[in-house]
């Protein structure tokens, strides 16, 4: 089957652009022209993907990343203008799963589409719980707990901590990271790791400043604490 994408923008000459050419590819493909638009969309029909611009009429696209990212584990690929690295920062931490600044090369997209379309598809690279002290991931229920508390974490928060709890000591270096959770195209923008490891501490970390569980090896990369 199909899979189905959600292209979100105001612009008729992005959609009249886009549209056609995932069309071509063999995707199934439905269009909103602002935020509610796109939320009321996706309640509808969940789409695989949703690729969203962050400059919408009513809504901001960070704050609609952010309730598409509540309670879905829909991948989100931003589509925008705007190149500064605070609003890639901001939208990433919003949830969004990568970002693509225009104007963009129709391969470039297609291979971040694909890309993102394989992560959600595909398995944790484990099975069964993995316990580190007090931390326990559930990868077969997607659930982590800490102690008696269960921690809420978005799909790639998950998806990192898997990544690294399943070898603890080892250290894996950014670029390795970046390859496992976004795909090669995202070798470029480390400021998606840093996001994302600063949203994972938070939410892990009794004290994100002296973190116990994911330490950082200077210029390199990160590993998850051994025992």
């Amino acid at each position: 089957m199909a899979a189905r994408i959600l292209i979100v923008d105001d612009e008729p000459s992005i959609l009249a652009t886009m549209a056609p050419l995932l069309r071509a590819r063999g995707y199934e493909v439905a269009t909103a022209t602002s935020g509610q638009g796109a939320l009321d969309a996706v309640d509808r029909q969940p789409p695989q993907l949703v690729v969203l611009d962050l400059g919408l009429p009513d809504i901001d696209g960070v704050e609609v990343c952010r309730r598409l990212r509540e309670g879905r584990a829909i991948p989100v690929l931003v589509l925008s203008a705007r190149n500064a690295e605070r609003d890639k920062v901001s939208a990433l931490d919003a949830g969004a799963d990568d970002y693509v600044t225009k104007p963009f090369g129709s391969e470039e997209l297609l291979a971040r589409v694909r890309a993102a379309l394989r992560r959600s598809d595909s398995a944790p690279p484990v099975a069964g719980p993995i316990v580190r002290r007090d931390l326990t991931v559930d990868v077969d229920k997607r659930r982590v707990m800490r102690g008696a508390e269960e921690l809420k974490l978005t799909p790639k928060e998950f998806e990192l901590l898997v990544f690294l709890a399943q070898q603890p000591g080892r250290v894996r270096t950014r670029r390795a990271i970046l390859n496992a959770i976004w795909g090669p195209g995202a070798m470029d923008q480390p400021e998606h790791l840093r996001v994302l490891v600063n949203s994972l501490r938070r939410k892990l970390e009794h004290d994100p400043a002296k973190p116990r569980y994911i330490l950082t090896e200077p210029w390199v990369g990160y590993r998850f604490a051994e025992e």
